[in-house]
């Protein structure tokens, strides 16, 4: 299970955050969508490629800066690997795979596990 949280907009939308683990490293992610609910949310998740995502409780809601940049994303899904450097910055979720190439089944499977 992910540590993370969710926070209602004013317009009826969400945004959840997670921390994950990294694939092929020891490191974790926070990651951040937003969608109209959070089911949606969630199945964004896991269409990008991060099978085993489930949000259970909101103890680690998106901070007001994370909202922030998650709403002025054109894609609406960021994630960056060090959740406590504040320094660090948000990256696309094509970038956590690399964007010269695709995912293979493998890197798939290791997200699920």
């Amino acid at each position: 299970m992910a540590d993370g949280g969710f926070v209602r907009l004013p317009d009826g939308s969400v945004v959840v955050a997670l921390q994950l683990p990294r694939p092929a490293t020891h490191g974790r992610i926070r990651v951040l969508v937003h969608a109209a609910n959070r089911a949606r949310a969630l199945t964004r998740l896991r269409n990008l490629g991060l099978r085993a995502v489930y949000l259970r409780g909101n103890a680690a809601p998106p901070t007001p800066d994370e909202i922030t940049a998650v709403l002025h994303h054109p894609d609406g899904a960021l994630w960056r690997s060090s959740p406590h450097h504040e320094t660090e910055r948000w990256r696309p979720m094509a970038a956590l795979w690399g964007a010269t190439r695709a995912r293979t089944s493998q890197e798939a499977h290791i997200w699920a596990a």
